[in-house]
């Protein structure tokens, strides 16, 4: 299976168009991302997005740091006589990082997140690890 994912950082905005026959939308887009060795550049790559998708990728722009998905190809481009091949990511999603990205509201924020909010609202985990010490647990009967 090819699947690719990726976390990378918008080099060049998104550029939409539509097919000519069906008006289909794609996007497409530059990331960069860095190299697993330090001493490397980072390496930049083309992605391209298709229909609904291709409209929702056109809010990002230029510096957004985002995680995304997709199918990785493989083109064959001709320049100046010779042959070369160019990868290229298919997107089938993607997702913003950090606070500069476009966000929709069913998304937390993990930088601005406060643990403590979220365990007023619910229980405390003293009050579970109490729950836990007065059980009276049988380790002799665990089946595994």
């Amino acid at each position: 299976m090819n699947s690719c994912v990726l976390m990378a950082k918008i080099v060049r905005s998104p550029q939409l168009r539509y097919t000519q026959e069906s008006q289909l939308a794609i996007a497409e887009m530059m990331v960069e991302f860095e190299s697993i060795s330090p001493n490397n550049p980072p390496s930049t790559l083309k992605v391209i997005a298709w229909g609904n998708l291709a409209t929702e990728v056109e809010k990002y722009v230029e510096g957004n740091e985002v995680i995304m998905a997709g199918r990785l190809k493989m083109e064959l481009v001709e320049r100046q006589g010779y042959k070369e091949k160019i990868a290229e990511l298919i997107l089938s999603q993607i997702h913003p990082v950090g606070n500069n990205s476009p966000t929709p509201d069913n998304v937390v924020n993990l930088q601005n997140y406060d643990e403590g909010s979220i365990l007023e609202e619910d229980h405390t985990t003293e009050d579970h690890q109490e729950s836990y010490d007065s059980e009276d647990t049988n380790l002799d009967n665990i089946p595994f």
